[in-house]
């Protein structure tokens, strides 16, 4: 198998089986993350969707809240990153409160799934409906303290995922 072929091979079983990230992946097998992007695309054009093989291999292992689970990680790490974001950014503040209002509305559709397929983690549920609750509570009737929302989701955010984690 020529270098390249192995590498792939190797980029592959790290994604399916040890559940690494791409880039973490690209790190270790010294290619960049394009590279491990366009490895993985081109192999789903050809039938093989790294995504469901990891998906498949969770579920054969630790079962069908694994992938619940690690689908919710990966949502509130993305939530916390536009979180991040929205506290950066130059946008008005209208905006950036329809923002918080959108991802919270994502945050129970998200939840409310993942309770169904996996009612062990529907207190996360429970909680990012309370979160989503009080987005919509402080926009319609204290909108001028929506700057000290934004500085204290996200601590809670993190709060809320460390206890519900374990």
């Amino acid at each position: 198998m020529s270098k390249p072929e192995d590498k792939r091979r190797k980029a592959r079983s790290d994604y399916v089986y040890r559940r690494m990230t791409g880039t973490t992946i690209a790190a270790i097998h010294r290619i960049s993350p394009s590279t491990f992007a366009r490895w993985k695309k081109s192999a789903k054009a050809q039938g093989d969707d790294w995504d469901i093989a990891r998906s498949a291999s969770i579920i054969a292992g630790e079962g069908v809240e694994a992938v619940v689970s690690s689908v919710v990680e990966d949502f509130m790490i993305m939530a916390q990153s536009l979180i991040d974001e929205i506290k950066n950014d130059t946008i008005p503040m209208e905006q950036k409160i329809k923002h918080l209002t959108s991802l919270a509305d994502g945050m129970t559709k998200m939840t409310s799934a993942a309770g169904k397929l996996a009612p062990r983690i529907s207190e996360l549920g429970v909680a990012q409906d309370v979160v989503s609750q009080m987005l919509d509570f402080v926009r319609a009737e204290f909108p001028h303290h929506s700057a000290a929302i934004l500085e204290i989701l996200e601590p809670f955010g993190d709060m809320l995922t460390a206890r519900f984690a374990s």
